[in-house]
């Protein structure tokens, strides 16, 4: 019986890659709170499908669930990508239910830390089970080198995924993009603000290229 299984779960994966080329790419868009996540995946969606995939804020942890926009096919220069774009929630290595007690009420704001939480943990079985490349969002005004950034990137790379680093926020005068690059050098960074719409060519040419 074990062998059987065995042979079963083999085929099954061979026929997994003879059709994944045919699929489209599920991307998750991943980074601590407040990088511009959503920002850049409503900036990707609306561009190419007229539509947006989720709700913008300044608040830390708008996003609390995994939000899908499939079927979001990107040409540039000759070559194609159909993706599924994957909008998930800031992780942290703890989420205080005081970061949100300034914009709302005390049971407000521990219901939004409880829901945080879990929308961490979804985000984690999503890396570690459902996508099958990473765009790696980060505030290029703030430091990149945390525990959470470093541990994301360190589950990312033991998966073999293709990883693009986005420098997000450039429009701000605090911005360095070198700074990330330095934090992370063995992958390649991209600039851009995704509030502004700044080198969204270069992020495009980038996704066609490196998920195409």
């Amino acid at each position: 019986m074990g062998l059987f299984t065995e042979l079963k779960d083999s085929i099954s994966r061979a026929r997994d890659r003879l059709f994944s080329e045919q699929e489209p790419k599920r991307i998750g868009i991943y980074g601590p709170p407040n990088a511009g996540k959503t920002t850049l995946a409503n900036r990707i969606a609306r561009d190419w499908t007229g539509d947006a995939v989720g709700t913008e804020s300044h608040i830390p942890h708008e996003t609390r669930r995994a939000r899908r926009k499939e079927n979001v096919e990107i040409e540039r220069d000759g070559k194609s990508v159909t993706i599924d774009i994957v909008d998930t929630p800031g992780v942290t290595t703890k989420v205080d239910y005081e970061e949100f007690t300034d914009e709302m009420d005390e049971e407000d704001a521990i219901r939004r830390s409880r829901e945080a939480t879990e929308g961490v943990a979804e985000a984690m079985h999503w890396l570690r089970e459902d996508v099958d490349g990473v765009v790696y969002v980060l505030d290029s005004a703030e430091d990149p080198i945390t525990q959470a950034n470093t541990m994301l990137i360190g589950i990312i790379e033991s998966r073999d995924l293709p990883v693009l680093i986005f420098a997000n926020k450039i429009d701000l005068e605090e911005a360095s993009v070198k700074r990330i690059e330095d934090a992370f050098p063995q992958h390649k960074t991209v600039p851009l603000s995704a509030k502004e719409g700044d080198n969204m060519d270069e992020v495009y040419d980038n996704i066609a290229d490196y998920f195409g």
